[in-house]
This record gives C-alpha cells, structure tokens and sequence, in this order.
C-alpha cells in the first residue's frame, strides 16, 4: 500500500480544539504519493477541519503534518527536522515540510499544496484564461524580477509569460473551456466552475492537491467528467489527490485509498472495498447507537 510505504503526506496525533470543543481528535493517517485519497465521514465529522490544518487556515492544537517529497528516505529526517524548530528541510534527495508550522501562503507556495473549496471561489468577473493566469501570479512575477522586466518586456519575462499562457490553454483544452476562455467564468455553468476551479489549483503544480466536495451539485454525466479528470490528474501529472466527498460513487470509483471520520476520529482506513464493508463506517452513517454495532456486523456478514 502506497500510503504505508511511500506517503506524501502523513498526519500524525493531530487535535483541533475550538474552546471546550475537540473538533479533530487525535487523527492519525497517511497518503500515498500517486493516490486519491478520499477523506469521508458524516456531517460534522470535521472533515473541513482536517483540511483547514492541512492548508495552513488553522494551526492544529497539537500534532504533526508533515508533507514529503523525493526519496522515501528524506523521512528519516523527521525528527531531526522536529527538534530544530525550523518549518522544512530541503535536499538533492527531496524534502520535508511541517505543514502545521507554516502560514497559508508558504503551504501553497513553498510546500505546493494546493485547494478547492466547497463553495466556488473563482474570479467570476475574470475571463476563464485570466482565472488560469492569476494562479500563476507568483511565477510570473518572480520573471517579471517584480513589475520591472514586465514593464521593460525582458526577454526572461516574454518567455515565462508565453510558459504560463500555454499552460492555461493545456488546462482549457483538458478541461473542454477552450472555446470559452474569453467569457467571463461567472457565465459558466455550475459543472464547468468545478472544473475550472480545479485546472486553477493545477495551474499551480501542486505535489498535493486537496478538493473540497468537488462533486457537490453535479449531475451524474459531469460526475463521470470529473471522476476522469481526477484520474488523469492522478495517472498523467502524478499528483496525489486528498479529497473530502459525500457522493459515494465517486469515492468507490475513483479512490485508491479511504480514510473514514467520526466526530473527529478515525473510525476506518483502507481499501474502497474494505471501508464499505466496514460495521464502524455503516453504523455511522445508518446513524446508530455504539451498542448497536455488534448487531450490523452481523447482518453485513462480518
């Protein structure tokens, strides 16, 4: 199993407390580095939570996240890593990076993780390629040595311009909004904004890219769409993809790999098919009683 020989990302004890409220309890996981990594659970599991540590919107109370890259033995930098107080290591042979130490802006832009939100956030008075530009912000002014070559029209700048636009275009082309990238992406249909946020997240060569319920509100023929984008995500541009979703045929489908929560701990990990034959997990979402666990074991044929 790739998450237990090779994660990319691994959680470890990790607790959230708002007050006297523990919304993420001790949670421990990994991901594999080339999977779909589905992160399920009821309604207030604390899903969005986990992901909120992940991305650097909140420091977790207690526990370690930490993001590798590069040869699996970087790992056993771990400790030393820990202990010098510093937020990454990088080597030839990869990097580590302490996601719960570093601020939003260095998870995204020092560590490469990338994400969507539930709820849409794209730039709905842009046009579609702009929406595509903007997350390549970063790069282009480093190139642009920061407004000067831009202004100038140095040629270093000129060729990263051209680099990020025909990168925008792959992602149009992928993504079936070529013909559109000059409408506004406010006008596009609900189905299309889900893709185009997520070729914007890509626009970023993300190591680790985390979707928020990307299939929320998709019919059944975009939820096809998006399970073969994820899928060439994951198989073409090797990107590991950890993703919270309450539709269940996309995680059976396209997951590698499923961690299940309940009121913030971790209650199944494993294999699509060994978490959906999981008496914790169907207790869970049939909603019953710790009691009653014994009783669904034995009517699911465990």
């Amino acid at each position: 199993m790739r998450w237990q020989d090779d994660p990319v990302l691994r959680i470890e004890h990790l607790t959230m407390r708002f007050g006297g409220l523990t919304a993420i309890d001790d949670l421990s996981f990994a991901a594999g580095r080339g999977d779909i990594t589905a992160l399920i659970g009821p309604n207030g599991a604390g899903k969005t939570t986990v992901f909120n540590c992940i991305t650097g919107f909140y420091k977790p109370t207690e526990g370690r996240i930490l993001l590798h890259t590069g040869a699996p033995d970087v790992l056993q930098e771990t400790e030393s890593l820990t202990r010098t107080g510093r937020r990454w290591l990088k080597q030839e042979r990869g990097a580590l990076y302490l996601l719960e130490r570093m601020p939003e802006n260095e998870v995204c832009a020092v560590a490469h993780v990338a994400r969507t939100f539930q709820n849409i956030r794209l730039f709905g008075g842009m046009t579609v390629l702009e929406n595509l530009m903007v997350a390549q912000h970063n790069a282009l002014m480093r190139a642009s040595l920061m407004t000067v070559g831009g202004l100038l029209g140095l040629p270093g700048f000129r060729r990263s311009e051209k680099a990020s636009i025909d990168k925008a275009k792959h992602w149009l082309e992928r993504i079936n909004l070529i013909d559109r990238a000059d409408d506004p992406a406010g006008d596009l249909p609900y189905g299309a904004q889900r893709r185009l946020e997520i070729a914007r997240a890509m626009c970023t060569d993300p190591v680790l890219l985390c979707l928020d319920e990307p299939a929320a509100g998709l019919n059944p023929r975009e939820s096809a769409e998006l399970n073969q984008l994820l899928r060439d995500i994951r198989d073409e541009h090797k990107t590991s993809v950890l993703l919270i979703e309450h539709d269940m045929s996309v995680v059976m489908q396209i997951s590698d790999h499923v961690v299940v929560l309940d009121y913030g701990r971790k209650i199944s990990d494993g294999t699509p098919e060994e978490v959906k034959n999981d008496p914790k997990v169907i207790a869970a979402y049939l909603g019953v009683d710790d009691e009653e666990v014994d009783q669904v074991e034995g009517e699911v044929g465990r």
